[in-house]
């Protein structure tokens, strides 16, 4: 058959051979895959390990990220989505139905409390909420049917009691979920707390951060060890359309080398400033698991082995600065830059009112303004002087 110029250029054959070895795995962007032939099209199933069949599936590439992100976390299987919070509502609707009791910390990463509140509102969950260093505030009914925890918490930084918060939910068959950012599937294995019957059933990442490393990527991604619930939440996964670009995949599967690097680095610099932070008089409370005087400290140690943590550290300032004066200091801050998120190579501040997001008794910590500070790439003695300066504008 005779083709036009046009549609034989469509149709040229790829003469080149299209697999070689590289450092990186080749990049494949596709929403539509074709099928050899019938039999490949109807040979198929959807819960095959790599289902080529539409580009929301999968390709090689989102494969590839996602068997290195379970492998990183200790997990099996491993579903991407556009950013961390799609993630977690993945979880969510996956999981929860009328009627059903889902418990959440109190210092859980606020846009999951804002996602399970309008659950509430709109389809009957009930969300109920516990202390997560008080595993004995955890109280399921029958109804109850997700725990989610999160460690360290988001902006206090408590570490939770992972340990016993998890066989308590187990013991009443209660599905487990954790927050997995901060540890990053580095500071300890969610699914082998050092017995291989205590783990958490699904790990959530929001790969935005350290995978990502750069503050340019939106990315999440679910882990699970168990294959039935791997399928029940690729079904939810699949009907929802959840999908991502191949070129971001391919942005994070490039950072992932570094991330052991990244983390270390960041930590070891979050404990310096973490120390010098203790000696400044504007404080009233620093806050990071890794303190001794914190008083999460002890579920960090025995759960964090590796005795690694995330580069995050928190402030309260003294009753005496009011926000105004706390706007002030941000505001004179050079290095660090005012925005969300972390774990990329800038260093970030953030300020938050705690009356605002906590709903139970926090008493242990102190009343004030606070400010958290995500440490980048930089020198912590450069961001130590940054911080110094901005504090004379006080």
């Amino acid at each position: 058959m005779k083709l036009t110029p046009q549609t034989a250029l469509i149709h040229a054959p790829r003469k080149a051979p299209q697999f070689i070895n590289t450092v990186q795995a080749p990049l494949f962007r596709a929403s539509t895959i074709i099928f050899e032939n019938t039999d490949a099209l109807f040979n198929r199933h959807w819960t095959d390990d790599y289902d080529y069949s539409y580009g929301t599936h999968g390709t090689p590439t989102t494969f590839t990220l996602g068997d290195h992100i379970a492998q990183i976390e200790g997990g099996k299987y491993c579903l991407l989505a556009p950013s961390g919070l799609s993630a977690i509502n993945l979880v969510n609707s996956c999981f929860l139905s009328h009627g059903d009791e889902v418990w959440v910390a109190d210092n859980i990463y606020g846009p999951n409390m804002e996602h399970l509140r309008n659950l509430e509102t709109r389809y009957g969950i009930d969300v109920k909420v516990y202390n997560p260093i008080d595993a004995d505030s955890f109280q399921p009914s029958e109804k109850a049917k997700l725990l989610w925890l999160e460690a360290a918490g988001s902006v206090t930084l408590e570490f939770p009691d992972l340990i016993n918060l998890v066989k308590k939910a187990k013991s009443k068959h209660i599905l487990t979920a954790l927050d997995n950012t901060w540890g990053a599937g580095l500071a300890f294995n969610a699914f082998d707390f050092s017995d291989e019957h205590l783990s958490v059933d699904v790990s959530v990442h929001a790969l935005t951060k350290y995978p990502s490393g750069g503050g340019d990527i939106l990315m999440g991604s679910v882990v699970t060890r168990v294959k039935a619930l791997h399928h029940k939440l690729f079904r939810t996964h699949a009907i929802q359309g959840i999908a991502i670009s191949g070129d971001d995949a391919a942005q994070v599967q490039r950072s992932l080398a570094s991330m052991q690097i990244r983390y270390q680095h960041q930590s070891n610099s979050a404990l310096h400033v973490l120390q010098w932070l203790k000696t400044q008089e504007a404080f009233a409370q620093v806050l990071h698991p890794a303190d001794p005087d914190n008083i999460s400290h002890q579920y960090w140690k025995d759960t964090c082995q590796t005795k690694q943590s995330a580069g995050l550290v928190s402030v309260i300032f003294k009753a005496e600065y009011d926000m105004t004066a706390i706007r002030k200091f941000c505001d004179h801050l050079k290095l660090f830059k005012i925005g969300f998120s972390w774990g990329g190579p800038v260093s970030l501040v953030m300020l938050y009112k705690l009356d605002d997001m906590r709903h139970l008794d926090h008493s242990h910590l102190q009343k004030g303004v606070l400010v958290r500070f995500c440490i980048g790439l930089e020198d912590a003695d450069d961001l130590i002087a940054d911080i110094q300066q901005a504090l004379k504008a006080l």
